[in-house]
């Protein structure tokens, strides 16, 4: 009962915190892409693919998260 207790508890905590480091890395790399083609427009066809590769590694990583969480909250919690 207590490890159910505790999976009820921890698991929305665990998918916040999932959710932070991928959004604060997404805000950060968009604000240096538009920072970055605000100064130099002539860069902007060179860094565009960078960026939404980048954005989608960046991405995995919160949906990493969610995907650990629901399998560990159905093995605990179910």
């Amino acid at each position: 009962m207590e490890t159910a207790a505790a999976a009820l508890f921890a698991g929305p905590l665990a998918v916040g915190l999932a959710a932070i480091g991928p959004a604060i890395g997404i805000c950060m790399m968009t604000a240096a892409y538009f920072n970055s083609v605000a100064r130099q427009p002539e860069v902007q066809g060179n860094i565009t693919p960078q960026y939404f590769i980048t954005l989608g590694v960046v991405e995995l990583l919160g949906l990493f998260g969610f995907v650990t969480f629901y399998l560990l909250f159905g093995k605990f919690a179910g």
